[in-house]
């Protein structure tokens, strides 16, 4: 059997990635997380221009947008985001906004919406107003996907979400009380979101938890807690994010991950899980940090992958995995992760290793002649790719 050390190195730009060759072989050695569907792994990518359809060329125009009904305010302003994750979405501070702006959206071909707001201090989004008229939404408009944050909730405000007509909802899953108290400022138990996620799966919509690695400034204290939890109120999908804390104050900074001990944890969180469709979100580290976790989420067997490393994809290919390619910007990713689908959808096209060796070889060649174009300067994305010029960026 080949050893997956040697595969990696096979692949160009992971040939100086560090990785753990022990960790690499203990992955290989309990065959890859295998489960039912872990030989197949769905990519969301940018990069494979040569598949783009008329669906998702233009990125301009977002097929998921995110709604905030509080607008960028929070109470919580947790130490990883401070509520800056909010400012960028539509906002929508009345029933009246959220009727008028997703006719909006509808007519600008929006598939789906995330509907969120900022948390009062019980770490609860007061969405009672809005549950009359997100009924209208999906009375008028029954293909228009909503999927919403719920942060914590209880049985009766569970049943109203699905009354509503919420397809999927959404938690982060929170497994160690110092993080609960220190990180979000709030006075509610790791209890209250195992309740919380107790609640959510007896409805009938499809339920998406969230863990975000190394939540506690950086360090992993309770993923394995939020795994446990998960494991024991099964959802539709997990989607596994490592934390990264553009706006801690700088009174409480946050460390990069120990970027082998995610990929331990991933391989942990397939294992626990079994067929689970397990995903890794958009958010991670950038640069060598990510091609490392995306190195390991691969070897680890995950479902799918939002905006893989460069050669993450080939590497897949590599290991036998049967890979298929969406090329899709983040709000396309973003709605599929919500949704479930990814494990099983019938989006995307199947590469096979040459066809995937081939795409690359083109879009390096891309690359070179851009940077080439202006002087030898490199334009680093936020992913730590270089730029090609032009079409869409994660």
């Amino acid at each position: 059997m080949t050893s997956w050390n040697d595969v990696i190195r096979r692949v160009e730009p992971l040939e100086d990635v560090p990785v753990d060759p022990l960790l690499v072989e203990d992955l290989q050695a309990r065959g890859g997380g295998a489960t039912a569907g872990s030989d197949s792994v769905h990519f969301y990518t940018p990069t494979f221009k040569s598949y783009q359809t008329s669906e998702i060329a233009d990125c301009g125009k977002s097929a998921w947008p995110a709604m905030s009904i509080t607008g960028g305010d929070c109470k919580l302003a947790c130490d990883h985001c401070k509520a800056k994750i909010l400012e960028p979405m539509i906002p929508v501070r009345s029933p009246e906004d959220l009727w008028r702006e997703v006719n909006q959206v509808i007519e600008s071909g929006a598939q789906g919406m995330l509907l969120t707001g900022g948390s009062n201090h019980r770490n609860e989004v007061e969405y009672d107003l809005y549950y009359s008229t997100i009924r209208r939404i999906k009375d008028e408009f029954p293909d228009f996907r909503i999927a919403m944050h719920t942060a914590l909730v209880d049985d009766d405000i569970a049943l109203s979400m699905e009354q509503a007509g919420i397809d999927a909802a959404m938690m982060d899953v929170i497994g160690a009380q110092d993080t609960i108290t220190q990180v979000y400022h709030l006075r509610r138990s790791v209890d209250d979101f195992e309740q919380t996620l107790e609640s959510l799966v007896k409805t009938n919509m499809k339920v998406v938890p969230h863990i975000v690695v190394g939540l506690h400034y950086g360090k992993l204290l309770g993923e394995w807690n939020a795994l446990e939890m998960l494991a024991r109120h099964l959802p539709d999908a997990v989607v596994l994010v490592v934390v990264m804390p553009f706006y801690a104050p700088a009174s409480r900074p946050f460390e990069t991950p120990d970027v082998h001990a995610v990929g331990r944890f991933f391989h942990d969180a397939r294992e626990r899980l079994g067929d689970t469709s397990l995903l890794l979100g958009c958010a991670r580290p950038p640069g060598e940090a990510k091609s490392q976790i995306d190195s390991y989420a691969v070897m680890a067997g995950l479902s799918g992958i939002a905006h893989p490393a460069e050669g993450v994809v080939e590497l897949a290919a590599r290991l036998g995995k049967n890979v298929r390619v969406t090329p899709a910007c983040c709000s396309i990713a973003v709605g599929d992760e919500v949704m479930a689908e990814a494990a099983d959808n019938a989006s995307g096209v199947e590469l096979d290793l040459d066809t995937i060796v081939a795409e690359e070889a083109r879009r390096r060649e891309q690359e070179r002649k851009a940077r080439e174009g202006l002087g030898g300067i490199r334009i680093v994305t936020e992913g730590g790719a270089v730029a090609s010029g032009g079409g869409c960026h994660a």
